[in-house]
């Protein structure tokens, strides 16, 4: 199927690695003009480098945090005329109320709130005058199935689901749509992370604590961050014009709920 998105200008914020780098890959692949994002230059060039061996595209990259005014004003500076804006960016550690101070609860909804809505707020009204603009947040599963030990993350992502839930309805009459991608257990940097928590909380090896992990998964298996990445394409497609303020579950069909 032709996206219908060759040529389109493209931001993935946080893309150096794990979802991020999924998206703009499988962007890259449907000819969209594809900048990746991240604060880290030799992290930047490795998954440029990684992005032309697996696609035979080379991308462009930015480097900005995201988290500071500054380097987000220099993003609106450096893209007047963006079609695609994709926010992500690292999520808090897991822990316990008790672990979460002042400072962590900050920091959380800077980054994992506050900076996205502020790159919606500083590009959609460009979008919106060109009749076109996707917008993709790459959130949380935890967004609609909370953990404990995941509430300083699930509290951030939650308060950028509804901002964006707020903005679609008016923004969806000009072709510019916000969703969001809601991802559980893909195998990323992220995922190794928390198989590597489980295996000191429980004192198992690595193959053990992966075991233990996709047993919790309906389809028992991780998923593939090409299949997160092509998802993503498909809601920055010309065909998605009619999607708009949803949060699609990427979790191997582990979501219980019916809505």
């Amino acid at each position: 199927m032709d996206l219908g998105i060759k040529g389109r200008l493209a931001l993935v914020c946080a893309s150096s690695q794990g979802l991020g780098l999924a998206c703009a890959s499988s962007l890259a692949r449907e000819g969209v003009n594809v900048y990746i994002n991240g604060r880290d230059p030799s992290r930047l060039e490795l998954a440029q480098s990684n992005i032309l061996k697996s696609t035979g595209i080379l991308v462009n990259t930015i480097q900005a945090d995201i988290t500071k005014d500054s380097d987000r004003k220099k993003l609106f500076e450096h893209f007047p005329n963006i079609d695609i804006l994709v926010n992500n960016n690292a999520g808090p550690a897991p822990g316990s109320m008790k672990d979460w101070d002042h400072d962590a609860w900050i920091e959380a909804i800077e980054s994992n709130m506050l900076a996205p809505i502020l790159l919606i707020r500083g590009f959609i009204t460009g979008m919106r005058e060109r009749k076109f603009g996707r917008i993709i947040n790459i959130t949380s599963a935890m967004v609609k199935s909370p953990r404990p030990h995941m509430a300083l993350s699930t509290t951030a992502r939650t308060g950028l689901t509804a901002f964006s839930k707020s903005v679609s309805l008016e923004s969806a009459v000009d072709n510019v749509t916000i969703n969001n991608l809601l991802p559980e257990r893909i195998d990323t940097p992220r995922q190794q992370f928390m198989a590597e928590r489980m295996m000191k909380l429980h004192n198992i090896s690595l193959d053990q604590a992966r075991a233990k992990i996709t047993e919790t998964v309906a389809a028992k298996r991780f998923g593939l961050p090409h299949e997160f990445g092509d998802a993503c394409a498909f809601l920055c497609s010309a065909q998605a014009g009619f999607i708009s303020g949803q949060n699609l579950q990427l979790d191997g069909g582990s979501y219980s709920a019916l809505i």
